[in-house]
């Protein structure tokens, strides 16, 4: 296996923070169903326990998962009933257990910044993805208050906790590796997502250890942080329960490989 941030740990709690509220993940589904249906076997690299792919499946869109982390297949198909919906598959990234030419598109949601060599991904997708196929890919970001707080927590444990592979705004290097492919762009229409979460809330994600960029950080060293970043939060954005309104865009990037 790579070096790449497995989330086995996550597997309880993953749908709980990285899911979209339900307009936003009905979008998404509506905009992938359109953009993949008709393309047979579509590939999900790092499906986790299947946002995304197990509303595609249900619209009708042929999925195939794969994932380097058991428990979050396993959680996939919990939530499925107990038994694969689709074609599932232990996996690297890096390594793809898959001949050339295999599947008709690929789909990648924030998965890339946790793969040092997040272009070995790219390169295994473009190898089986088949002739006049497309590759559609969001890469993720933090914003607003919570990149903030994110960064100030990064100040006061004093490491860098920047993502181990493509960065969270890296759109511009993703272009330009999928052009050395021969990958041609297209920004599939914008969708609006806006969140209300509290600082609260973020803290006490921090405090459970819930996000990847908290891992590295020693159990000792996260609470002695919190207990200077809550007093921090409070003073920069008031009230910790008071929700605070962030409103963004998220926009899928496509890339047509030649045919």
């Amino acid at each position: 296996m790579s070096d790449s941030i497995s989330f086995d740990r996550a597997a309880e709690f993953y749908d709980e923070t990285r899911s979209y509220d339900p307009d936003l993940a009905r979008a998404t589904t509506e905009l992938l169903t359109a953009e993949l249906r008709g393309r047979r076997t579509v590939l999900e690299v790092g499906v986790g326990t299947g946002l995304i792919a197990l509303p595609l499946h249900e619209a009708g869109v042929p999925m195939l998962g794969l994932d380097i982390s058991g428990p979050m297949l396993h959680k996939l198909i919990e939530k499925a009933g107990g038994r694969p919906p689709f074609p599932l598959v232990l996996g690297d990234a890096t390594a793809l257990p898959f001949a050339d030419d295999s599947v008709h598109a690929g789909l990648v949601r924030w998965v890339l910044h946790l793969i040092p060599d997040w272009r070995r991904v790219v390169a295994e997708l473009v190898r089986v993805v088949r002739p006049g196929g497309a590759l559609v890919i969001h890469l993720g970001a933090y914003g607003g208050p919570w990149e903030e707080t994110r960064r100030r927590f990064e100040q006061i444990v004093g490491i860098a906790l920047d993502p181990v592979g493509i960065g969270w705004h890296g759109e511009e290097q993703l272009d330009e590796e999928m052009a050395r492919h021969g990958g041609r762009l297209r920004l599939l229409p914008p969708l609006a997502r806006r969140s209300q979460e509290s600082p609260a809330e973020l803290l006490d994600g921090i405090e459970r250890n819930v996000y990847s960029w908290t891992w590295p950080i020693p159990e000792d060293a996260r609470r002695a942080a919190l207990a200077e970043l809550r007093p921090w939060a409070e003073g920069r954005f008031g009230p910790l329960d008071r929700p605070q309104v962030h409103e963004t865009t998220v926009v899928w990037r496509a890339y047509d490989l030649p045919g």
